[in-house]
């Protein structure tokens, strides 16, 4: 009766997968016409399709007439304020990473805070400068600007190479250094768009979050390197390209002598009191609503002490220099430079992407609504492309702004535009009252800014305890990105991360399971204690897809397991028969009768007698390819030559789908039945009773 239960279960588990493979035909026979009438539907113009593609192209005309202004303006308005101030100082300060004037950096957070509030579908995040975007645009800028002729601390002139040869416009250092930022800037955008154009936010998925931390954590160290001359206040070559932090950390000590001790100590008070606001910051943010403007009462005092003391006059104290007010005329991006930076634009425009979009879903999920990949690709591109005519560099979204922006009461994109009109009284009004402020300063700025991502490395441990491959892939990221450079870090990690997982479905986890005792579940009797195994029955766990690249590790797994290779027996029961042969026939002078063969053959097949079953529990096995299915093949051929039943336990239906197309069942599948079953525990009573009969045979 119960053989009965299951082969009716087993029928209609096979009924199944036939049914599914009709609907897969009648797919296939109608895959014409969807794709046409889904082509027509796409073609289609109307007023209503217009409307809606304008609409979700500029969010803001969907969400903004529906603003509430009594929940949202006062936490909008806060929180765009204080961003606004903090970003200040940030844009001074992240000028010196990228290699360009302070006022390039203010004009980039004015227009990418105007231009994300229009396009953008994440009401929390904070798009503007960003300390690794502006190290991978200063590494280009300082590269280019050396090959153009420059040394990086002078100010001489270069004849610009227009598309259609020699222009006579000559342009400083500056100039030449914003032309490079402004290029590639335009061709990160322009990239970002084609991946909206063409669907490619599913991309950052392959940005794995212990690659994203390691690449930020290597890029923090370059960074620290490169603020430690404003540190001492010593004046080192910069060392862009391969292995700038090593070469940076030499000219360190080989001009060690040279340390001005006027922006050593301003470097200590301000790096002491910056560290003590932001752990008092974080000990107390549940009592602190609002964070305190630290950086820029930092900096308002420190230039009110340079000025007034004379720093730079009487300790040659390096400062920010002239700061000009007003907004320069815009100007298209010199497209001749176009052709030496445009591969220096796509990992700035992956890792400026990745960045956005993570933060986006990341606050989305916790405040319970919707971002679109595709517009947030085309945000953040648009956030490149439109500034890139206005003297500006690339963006990002930044993590420690948006935490700021949402504990301050942030509840639209509102509060962008209130940062933007900040930034833009600074522009017009107060900018050059930074003239005299300490380069040292902003420096200190930077460093404490990198907190969050140099503490990772106390995170490692623990990481390391979690999964030793994504402690590796971290580890490889950060030493690639801090030793070779930020661009060859990204790429490293990136390609690391995915032999990683290639190496972990080529090379999975395998295990032999028992049964856990008295119940129905069988689980790794190396994992667990007080395990039954099955008598004569062995359990095979694969956990991975079975296909091309790793059908030889399951089949030297499944042969350790069983402690036979099915190949190697059937060769040595076919030698063992031949000497058998020879011996007889000299004692005794005559071949041996089919009895006697039938003897050895028996006796040869059970020398591992404790082995009559094996169980393959196919519950990890998510799909089979034409080697997977070949290789389940041969090993149900070969272990049945040595007398082992195989079977199948827990397929899905795409893994029975493939192996009825397999013919692995037989002709019609007609064992199907007899080798396929829906639990372990009906497989494992099955090969029980099986055992049975055959021993009641016996006697």
């Amino acid at each position: 009766m119960k053989d009965e239960t299951e082969g009716n279960h087993l029928d209609e588990q096979s009924q199944h997968a036939h049914i599914q493979l009709e609907r897969k035909v009648d797919k296939g026979v109608n895959i014409g016409k969807i794709v046409k009438a889904k082509l027509r539907k796409k073609c289609t113009c109307s007023a209503k399709r217009a409307k809606k593609t304008f609409t979700g192209f500029l969010p803001v005309i969907r969400w903004l007439p529906k603003y509430n202004f009594k929940e949202n303006t006062w936490g909008d308005v806060m929180s765009g304020l204080i961003i606004g101030i903090i970003l200040v100082p940030q844009a001074i300060a992240y000028s010196l990473l990228a290699g360009l004037k302070p006022i390039y950096s203010l004009y980039t957070s004015f227009f990418a805070n105007i231009i994300y509030f229009l396009m953008g579908t994440s009401r929390h995040v904070s798009v503007g400068i960003f300390s690794l975007i502006s190290l991978m645009i200063g590494q280009v800028v300082d590269r280019e600007v050396l090959l153009a002729g420059f040394d990086l601390d002078d100010d001489a002139v270069y004849k610009m190479e227009g598309i259609n040869g020699i222009l006579n416009i000559e342009c400083g250092k500056e100039c030449y250094a914003i032309s490079v930022a402004a290029v590639l800037t335009f061709m990160a955008g322009i990239y970002q768009l084609l991946m909206g154009i063409f669907r490619l936010g599913f991309l950052s998925i392959y940005l794995s979050d212990s690659m994203l931390d390691g690449f930020a954590t290597g890029a923090s160290l370059t960074i620290l390197t490169a603020q430690v001359k404003y540190l001492l206040g010593i004046k080192i070559p910069r060392s862009p390209g391969i292995g700038m932090l090593v070469t940076t950390w030499v000219n360190i000590f080989k001009n060690i002598h040279h340390t001005n001790f006027c922006d050593v100590i301003t470097s200590a008070i301000c790096i002491a009191v910056l560290v003590a606001a932001k752990e008092l910051g974080d000990r107390y943010k549940d009592k602190i609503k609002i964070p305190l403007p630290t950086e820029l009462v930092v900096i308002v005092v420190a230039t009110l002490v340079s000025h007034y003391c004379n720093l730079n006059e009487l300790y040659g104290s390096s400062v920010s220099g002239v700061i000009p007010t007003g907004f320069i005329p815009p100007k298209v991006p010199d497209l001749s430079l176009v052709s030496k930076i445009a591969a220096d634009a796509i990992p700035l425009a992956v890792v400026s992407f990745a960045f956005t979009i993570s933060l986006s879903e990341m606050f989305a999920k916790k405040y319970s609504y919707t971002v679109e990949a595709n517009q947030e690709m085309f945000a953040i591109g648009f956030c490149n492309i439109i500034p890139s005519f206005f003297h500006c560099f690339a963006t990002s979204a930044a993590l420690a702004k948006t935490l700021v922006k949402t504990s301050t009461g942030c509840k639209t994109q509102v509060s962008s535009v209130v940062s933007a009109i900040v930034v833009l009284l600074v522009l017009l009004f107060f900018a050059p009252l930074f003239h005299s402020l300490q380069k040292c300063v902003l420096a200190c700025i930077i460093i404490v800014s990198l907190r969050g991502a140099l503490r990772k490395f106390r995170d490692l441990p623990a990481l390391w305890q979690l999964s030793k491959t994504d402690g590796i892939i971290w580890i490889v990221t950060v030493a690639s990105s801090a030793l070779i450079s930020t661009e060859m870090g990204l790429m490293v990690g990136v390609i690391f991360s995915m032999i990683c997982v290639i190496v972990r479905t080529q090379i999975p986890h395998t295990a032999t399971l028992s049964q856990i005792q008295d119940t129905v579940f069988y689980e790794d009797g190396d994992k667990y204690e007080n395990l039954s195994p099955i008598a004569r029955t062995k359990i095979f766990r694969f956990e991975a897809p079975l296909y091309y690249a790793n059908k030889g590790y399951f089949l030297k797994s499944v042969y350790k397991m069983a402690g036979m290779d099915p190949g190697l027996e059937i060769i040595r029961r076919k030698k063992m028969e031949k000497k058998q042969k020879k011996r007889k026939q000299v004692e005794d002078g005559k071949r041996m009768d089919n009895n006697d063969s039938n003897d050895i053959h028996i006796q040869l097949v059970n020398h591992n007698s404790d082995l009559k079953t094996i169980i393959v529990d196919c519950s990890s096995i998510t799909f089979l390819d034409t080697s997977g299915i070949n290789a389940l093949k041969g090993l149900l051929k070969d272990y049945k030559e040595v007398q082992i039943d195989i079977l199948l336990a827990c397929c899905n239906t795409t893994v029975i789908d493939a192996l009825c197309r397999g013919s692995y069942f037989g002709k019609q599948n007609q064992d199907i039945r007899k080798m396929l079953f829906h639990s372990m525990h009906d497989a494992v009573q099955f090969a029980s009773e099986k055992e049975l009969t055959r021993m009641d045979s016996t006697v």
